[in-house]
């Protein structure tokens, strides 16, 4: 990606040059970081089937046939928990949280990068950290006790899904990683290389 150059008549496509000339080790890590979000998404993602699954089970079952279960509102909440958590990473990767960007989207892209990365620092890295601190523990406790949803008749075990809290916030430090060295870049040079590097991808 990084020897990457468009011929067109013998010169350079300009769009890529920035990007040709941005550090190697730069990039591969913004590759190896990106790729275990991007792998780590798509492993959830098939979650999707067994959770709709369950709820369409269970609204055949309960009006077609009088018979609810006691297991698919579990089963549907805890998978849809771990989705989220550990689906973040990933929406972060792919820049799709959700943005009020009526003035952001009128800044230059060095503006975007000096302002992402201030936030990025002060705000994301202090906060994810300490959130991922009290979320081991409270993870960390639970599973110990192998604990159980105990206002369900099923009594399913809860532990996984709370494991997936602190899981998914490591995830998203570090992803955060590798955002954040996108937006040192684009601070520094100008050049915004998100479609650049998500090629990764495929």
């Amino acid at each position: 990606m990084a020897e990457h150059i468009v011929e067109n008549s013998g010169q350079e496509d300009k769009a890529d040059t920035p990007l040709v000339n941005a550090p190697p080790g730069l990039l591969k890590t913004i590759k190896i970081i990106d790729t275990v979000s991007i792998w780590t998404g798509k492993f959830v993602a098939v979650w999707i089937f067994p959770m709709v699954g369950s709820l369409v089970y269970e609204v055949i079952a309960r009006y077609f046939f009088n018979s609810p279960t006691i297991w698919a509102n579990d089963v549907t909440t805890i998978l849809y928990g771990a989705f989220f958590m550990l689906g973040s990473a990933y929406t972060l990767q792919r820049q799709q949280h959700i943005r009020t960007d009526w003035l952001y989207e009128k800044w230059s892209t060095r503006t975007k990068g000096i302002v992402d990365s201030v936030l990025y620092i002060s705000c994301y890295f202090p906060g994810l950290s300490i959130f991922l601190w009290f979320s081991s523990q409270y993870a960390w406790k639970s599973t110990m006790l192998q604990e159980r949803i105990i206002s369900s008749p099923w009594m399913p075990y809860i532990w996984p899904l709370k494991l997936a809290i602190p899981l998914g916030t490591f995830l998203l430090l570090m992803q955060g990683i590798s955002e954040l060295i996108k937006c040192l870049y684009a601070a520094y040079s100008g050049f915004d290389i998100h479609d650049k590097v998500e090629a990764v991808e495929t």
